[in-house]
């Protein structure tokens, strides 16, 4: 029997929706052969059954494969409400995409597909989720809601984001995580998908992402980034121009000077990041794009787990 790699299967289809349950799908097998089956266990609307409940709902079928007794969770069950955010600047749409390369292989897409599977997810275990949009304006906002109709509404939302902007799109992060945070009421995990490229200074970053974490909302960052240029600078020797895709800055350089040296910067950026975020209490993912989605899956279990 042939085994499909997470980028066959991903690659098979075009319909966003089809591809996400392929993502999730392709996660929760693997999840039954490894030390994470709890995880799948949870994902397929099922608990441990804990002694001295009541036995009308455990599912006797799950049992005879595992041989561990889970019971089956309802609608009313539900608790968690989850708010997604996807920085939608001009610097996510990079890098440009050539023929044959897939739609998650930039930084947006990869963002887009990423919520995706998530929200699969989230439907599936019947939890609710929102949905903001930023860059230079607050584009998008839906509340934490779990219909049918509002999860085809934000899958809508979602596929129109990979439509390159015609116009430069900058960040206004600061200003923009300060108003969703007014907007996010009911305590919530909310989860990040952003390139970090701030202009403005660490502090006030900090003070808004610590504004998300008002009313005791647990926060995850999804940094994205182009391993290949963003972070090895992987270029040859030729005379090159580097152009800020937000601002049309130009800068004509060699890589091969600067590539130790930039790589260094990079380096210490996203330490520095991390440790920042981990003085915050904020869960800090660096993720590569064209990667597979198990790293994002994982994260949110896990911090689902720890949510309580």
């Amino acid at each position: 029997m042939k085994v499909e790699s997470q980028r066959d299967i991903v690659s098979s289809f075009q319909n966003l929706e089809l591809l996400a349950h392929q993502v999730v799908e392709g996660f929760i097998s693997g999840m039954h052969k490894s030390p994470f089956h709890g995880f799948s266990a949870e994902f397929a609307e099922h608990k441990l059954y804990n002694s001295g409940e009541s036995t009308k709902h455990i599912d006797w079928k799950l049992f005879a494969k595992t041989d561990r007794l889970y019971t089956k969770q309802y609608e009313e069950e539900t608790n968690l409400r989850c708010h997604l955010i996807i920085d939608n600047s001009s610097s996510m749409h990079y890098p440009n995409l050539n023929d044959g390369q897939f739609f998650y292989e930039n930084k947006i897409g990869f963002s887009v597909l990423a919520s995706a599977v998530l929200m699969n997810v989230l439907k599936k275990q019947r939890d609710a989720v929102g949905l903001s949009v930023f860059s230079d304006q607050y584009e998008y906002y839906a509340p934490e809601k779990g219909s049918d109709r509002h999860h085809r509404m934000l899958l809508n939302t979602l596929e129109s984001l990979l439509e390159r902007p015609k116009v430069t799109k900058t960040t206004d992060t600061i200003t923009y995580l300060h108003q969703i945070a007014e907007k996010i009421h009911r305590r919530s995990m909310i989860i990040l998908f952003t390139d970090m490229f701030q202009s403005e200074n660490e502090a006030a970053l900090f003070s808004a992402l610590q504004h998300l974490k008002h009313n005791k909302h647990k926060v995850v960052i999804f940094h994205v980034y182009d391993a290949k240029s963003e972070l090895d600078l992987d270029f040859d020797n030729r005379p090159r121009k580097f152009v800020d895709i937000e601002t049309g800055e130009e800068v004509p350089v060699f890589a091969d000077s600067v590539q130790k040296e930039y790589e260094n910067s990079v380096s210490n950026y996203f330490k520095k990041l991390a440790l920042s975020c981990a003085q915050n209490r904020i869960q800090y993912v660096p993720v590569e794009v064209g990667q597979n989605f198990k790293k994002i899956l994982l994260t949110y279990f896990v911090e689902k787990q720890n949510f309580g």
